[in-house]
């Protein structure tokens, strides 16, 4: 049988179809006669998209609109239980999974600790599998019918190999058959992503980048790193190594050799947290000894922007020359020198500053970063705070997985 061709009854219901169910996705709850006006479909058309959508499991009935009796009251809402999708996001330290329905509305966390000894632990798919079931199960979902998951990981499967690159740091997933072990173990169908990638999905889909089809993300948290979108899409790169930018060699630091075996190199050495917790000792700061390295360096970062920042947002602490704005100053002019390297390759039209070092800062150190940078690069992008927060690589991987199931899902041409 012939497939279905452009321009036929079934392809223009479909594409109506879609645009009103992104529409309630955006929206809310909408009548018929909203729905109508939204599209510029006329009200009976509009009834029989909703009856075609309803029958089909993607639309329910939410309620009524006050004071406006009769059929066109009805309030209509994308059908939650359509459809679920997983995402997880993996650190040295813990496996985090998340599960959602097709709305984006998360219904169920599960967290896992790493096994402290790799080896006498549960492998990397074991440990996978039984996250992304623990969220399951928190959501009242059984775990086969999700629709699909998406796995976000420092460094990234490279494409050729299938091997996990730039993640020297995670121990015991290195295997060269990881993919094929973790599809075996969880049998939907599964993802893979670089989690600094997933976290410029967020703020794309939902944050800082909407509407930018051109940016950079830079991450500063456990490390350095950024994500590239280049004309709307993410830019990977060949091996999957596009945006490992903590391995940059930039000016003001020793020459690393071999910065893969390391899992280092000079942007790293400049910017990342343990810069943060060296220029403190220099300066005299007090700082924590305990906790994770990127915790203690966001801590300090915190503590200089409140200091270093007045009441009215001017700048305090004796006219910002006391310690805790020299140590904003040199986190801002490190971030700007690497920066300024992507900036004259890439010439963005926005940069979007995240991971918890960064964040720590906020206003006071966005706008350091943005006078350092305007002295070091000619061109002059936009200079935003993240304004996804809280587990942002985990809402990243499940709006990847969101994004391709809406593709599927509500492709009503294929249904009978």
């Amino acid at each position: 049988m012939a497939g279905t061709r452009p321009g036929t009854p079934r392809v223009l219901r479909a594409m109506n179809d879609r645009a009103a169910l992104d529409l309630l996705l955006a929206e809310g709850p909408l009548s018929r006669g909203r729905i109508g006006e939204l599209t510029g479909l006329s009200k009976p058309t509009a009834s029989q998209l909703l009856a075609r959508l309803e029958a089909a499991g993607l639309v329910v009935v939410t309620g009524r609109s006050e004071g406006r009796p009769g059929p066109n009251a009805q309030l209509f809402a994308v059908n939650g239980r359509a459809a679920h999708v997983a995402g997880v996001d993996v650190t040295a330290a813990r496996v985090l999974a998340a599960v959602a329905d097709i709305t984006g509305r998360v219904a169920g966390t599960f967290e896992l600790p790493a096994p402290a000894r790799p080896r006498e632990g549960p492998a990397p798919p074991e440990l996978v599998r039984r996250a992304v079931e623990g969220a399951a199960g928190a959501a009242g979902v059984d775990p086969s019918a999700l629709h699909r998951a998406v796995v976000g990981t420092p460094g990234a499967f490279d494409p050729g190999t299938g091997r996990l690159r730039y993640a020297s740091h995670l121990p015991g997933w290195h295997s060269p058959t990881l993919l094929e072990e973790m599809a075996a173990t969880l049998p939907v169908p599964l993802g893979y992503e670089n989690d600094v990638n997933l976290v410029a999905v967020a703020e794309q889909r939902l944050g800082a980048g909407r509407g930018h089809d051109d940016f950079v993300l830079l991450w500063n948290e456990e490390g350095i790193g950024a994500a590239l979108v280049l004309g709307g899409r993410l830019h990977r790169g060949r091996t999957g190594g596009a945006g490992e930018v903590g391995l940059l060699p930039v000016p003001g630091t020793p020459l690393v050799r071999d910065p893969a075996r390391c899992n280092s190199g000079g942007f790293q050495e400049l910017a990342g947290a343990g810069a943060v917790l060296r220029w403190a000792r220099e300066l005299g700061l007090p700082h924590e000894h305990d906790g994770s390295l990127h915790a203690r360096a966001a801590a300090l970062v915190a503590r200089a922007a409140s200091a270093a920042t007045g009441a009215d947002g001017a700048p305090g602490e004796r006219g910002g020359s006391g310690p805790h704005a020299g140590l904003l100053r040199r986190l801002a002019t490190g971030t700007a020198v690497g920066l300024a390297s992507m900036v004259a390759v890439l010439d963005p039209e926005l940069i979007v500053l995240s991971g918890g070092v960064l964040a720590a800062g906020g206003e006071r150190l966005r706008r350091l970063v943005q006078d350092e940078l305007t002295e070091l690069a000619v061109p002059r992008p936009a200079l935003k705070l993240g304004t996804v927060t809280g587990e942002a690589v985990l809402h990243g991987a499940l709006e990847s997985a969101l994004a391709t199931t809406r593709d599927e899902v509500f492709d009503t041409s294929r249904r009978s």
